[in-house]
């Protein structure tokens, strides 16, 4: 009976690990196709424009900045999970320990600086700045580049779902700022379920709100991120005032996103080494808090 009760947890446990990457994903897609709809039989053009080239070109120009940004998303979340920042397979020993190793003693082993233990990842990683629930894997040293890739394009896309879907609100809101479209607009489970709106009117409205609310969400995950990166921390070290690993500006972008930090982010599949090896850092200040 144990054994069988373990099993169904482990199946639970890690069905739960994985249901935020399957529900961001369904979500992603969602929002694109609706996007999609807007561009091709929704575009927003004068009446005299609906069937000239320049429709054509317009809608064709859309369509490329979309499908753009949601190829860079998908291949840098690809690449993030398949990009492993823990300290298996990596040879911690060499010229000794110096100054920040300390010791796991659920890994059984000596860690190097800005290293720790991830309790849901069940392992140290190195450079670790924090588990990602949406992704169902820890931030390090590895896989930062594509992390912050993601979020780059992620907010970008949301900002754009959101312009596109500017539309939606005007004709929820055409008649005015009514008890129906209002609650169209905050609860439309609710209105759906009553009967009060179409299957398609609920799914403009609620992919409209999921775009404005994702945008929010995105721009403080990601421009929290970009603050961190230029002051060369994690954000297991944002609150600490002393910042011994900052390189600087520069310094900073090279060794969070690579050599080639200004063209990495177009595509993830451009070469961009790291120039460390997430064990050894250069410091500019001590790492002992001043008294």
């Amino acid at each position: 009976m144990t054994s069988l009760a373990c099993k169904v947890f482990g199946r639970v446990d890690r069905l739960c690990r994985h249901l935020p990457v399957v529900l961001n994903t369904f979500l992603v897609f969602s929002i694109t196709a609706e996007v999609s709809y807007l561009v091709l039989v929704e575009a927003p053009l004068e009446a005299d424009q609906q069937k000239t080239v320049w429709s054509a070109w317009w809608k064709g120009v859309h369509l490329l900045a979309q499908y753009f940004m949601l190829g860079n998303i998908c291949w840098n979340a690809l690449l993030f999970l398949r990009t492993s920042p823990s300290i298996r397979g990596v040879f911690l020993g060499g010229e000794g320990m110096g100054q920040g190793w300390r010791y796991c003693y659920t890994c059984e082993t000596h860690t190097p600086p800005r290293c720790s233990h991830c309790y849901d990842c069940k392992v140290c990683v190195l450079r670790r700045d924090h588990h990602c629930v949406f992704f169902g894997q820890c931030v390090g040293f590895r896989n930062y580049r594509y992390f912050l890739s993601c979020l780059l394009f992620m907010w970008s896309g949301l900002l754009y779902a959101t312009l596109m879907n500017a539309e939606v609100f005007i004709v929820i809101l055409k008649e005015g700022v009514t008890m129906h479209s209002v609650l169209l607009l905050l609860i439309p489970w609710i209105m759906l379920v009553s009967g009060q709106v179409s299957p398609s009117a609920f799914a403009f409205a609620f992919i409209a709100d999921t775009c404005v609310v994702g945008f929010l969400l995105v721009s403080a995950f990601f421009f929290f991120h970009v603050f961190l990166m230029f002051r060369g921390q994690t954000t297991r070290e944002w609150y600490s005032t002393r910042r011994p690993y900052n390189l600087g500006l520069l310094g900073n972008l090279r060794h969070a996103l690579g050599v080639r930090w200004y063209l990495c982010w177009l595509c993830p599949l451009l070469p961009s080494p790291l120039p460390g090896d997430g064990i050894n850092f250069q410091l500019t200040g001590s790492l002992e808090p001043s008294r």
